[in-house]
C-alpha cells in the first residue's frame, strides 16, 4: 500500500510540474529538449539515492565561500530585440520562470546576491498578483523582470486573439505589481507560432528563448538537477539557462551550480532592455517634404 501511495504521489508531482517543456517536432533551440526522463527502476526503502554523475555537486554545495571574492559576474548586455541576444563563449544568462513564489524566490535572490550576479525573472501574472511582496523584492534586488502570460496556458491550443489577450494581460499584471516596464516575454512550454512571435515582437517585447533547459520540474535530487544543467551547458558552451523559482530543489541546487560555473570559467551576463530608437516627428516631416520636392 505504501509503495502504491508513493507512485501515486509521484504521478501528481509530475502532473503539477509547472513549466515542463512541451515536446516538439523540430530540433531547434526552443524544442530540442527531451520530452520525458529515461525510465528508472523504482527505489526501494533502503536503496541509496543515485548521485552520479553529480558527486561534484555535493562537494561544491558544502564549500564555504565566506570572505571570498566571486568572479562569476560578467558584462551587462543591453538588447532591444532577440537579435541582440548574442553571447560569447562561456557567457550565460540565468532565467527563472513561473514565480514569484514566497520562500523559494527569496532563497534564490540570496544566492544570486552572494555570488554577485543578476538573473531574469519571467513572472506569471497571477503569481505576481498573489505575491506582490515577493515580486517587489525581485525588483529591489536589481533583477531583470519579464512576463510569462497571466495563467500559464498552452498558447498553442488557443486562438490567436485569445493567446495575445493572455500574453498582454500577463504583461500588464506584472507591470502593475512591480511598478516598472516589463519588456521581456517567454512562451509557456515554449509553445509559440510564427504569427504569435511576430505580434509579440511588434509590441516591443523581447522574446526569451532557451538554450539550456535545467529540467528542474522533474522530481529529482537537487544535485542531479545541477549536474544535468552543467552537462548541457558544457555541450553548448554558452546560452540562456531555464530554471524555475517555484521549486525548492532549484533553490537548493543553485549554489552548487553557480560554484561549478565559476570554477569552469563561465560568466553570468546581466540582461537589460534598451528601447529601439524611433524616428522623431520632425524627421518624418522632413522626409515627407523631400519626397514632395
Amino acid at each position: 500500500m505504501t509503495y502504491r501511495l508513493l507512485l501515486a504521489g509521484l504521478a501528481v508531482s509530475l502532473s503539477l510540474a509547472g513549466c515542463a517543456t512541451k515536446p516538439g517536432d523540430e530540433a531547434s533551440l526552443k524544442t530540442s529538449f527531451a520530452a520525458e526522463e529515461p525510465q528508472r527502476k523504482a527505489l526501494k526503502a533502503n536503496d541509496p539515492i543515485e548521485m552520479e554523475p553529480s558527486k561534484w555537486a555535493s562537494t561544491d554545495a558544502e564549500t564555504s565561500d565566506e570572505g571570498r571574492t566571486h568572479t562569476l559576474a560578467g558584462r551587462t548586455l543591453e538588447v532591444s530585440s532577440l537579435h541582440d541576444l548574442k553571447l560569447a563563449d562561456k557567457e550565460v544568462i540565468l532565467s527563472f520562470d513561473d514565480g514569484p513564489a514566497p520562500g523559494k524566490t527569496e532563497r534564490i535572490l540570496a544566492t544570486l546576491d552572494r555570488f554577485g550576479v543578476k538573473a531574469t525573472f519571467m513572472m506569471v501574472g497571477e503569481m505576481a498578483q498573489a505575491h506582490p511582496e515577493t515580486a517587489l523584492k525581485v525588483v529591489a534586488a536589481g533583477e531583470t523582470i519579464g512576463s510569462h502570460t497571466f495563467h500559464h496556458p498552452d498558447l498553442d491550443k488557443m486562438s490567436f486573439d485569445m493567446a495575445m489577450a493572455e500574453i498582454m494581460r500577463g504583461k500588464n499584471a506584472v507591470a502593475k505589481v512591480v511598478g516598472t516596464d516589463v519588456p521581456f516575454f517567454r512562451f509557456p512550454y515554449l509553445a509559440d507560432s510564427r504569427r504569435l512571435r511576430t505580434a509579440v515582437t511588434m509590441r516591443d517585447l523581447v522574446i526569451m528563448d532557451v538554450d539550456v533547459d535545467s529540467k528542474d520540474y522533474f522530481t529529482l535530487s537537487p544535485a542531479a538537477v545541477a549536474a544535468r544543467t552543467m552537462n548541457e551547458l558544457r555541450k553548448r558552451g554558452r546560452g540562456i539557462v531555464l530554471m524555475h523559482d517555484i521549486h525548492q530543489r532549484t533553490a537548493t541546487m543553485l549554489p552548487a551550480l553557480l560554484t561549478r560555473m565559476e570554477k569552469e570559467g563561465y560568466k553570468v551576463v546581466t540582461l537589460k532592455y534598451k528601447a529601439a530608437p524611433k524616428p522623431t516627428s520632425d524627421l518624418v516631416a522632413q522626409a515627407d517634404i523631400k519626397m514632395v520636392r
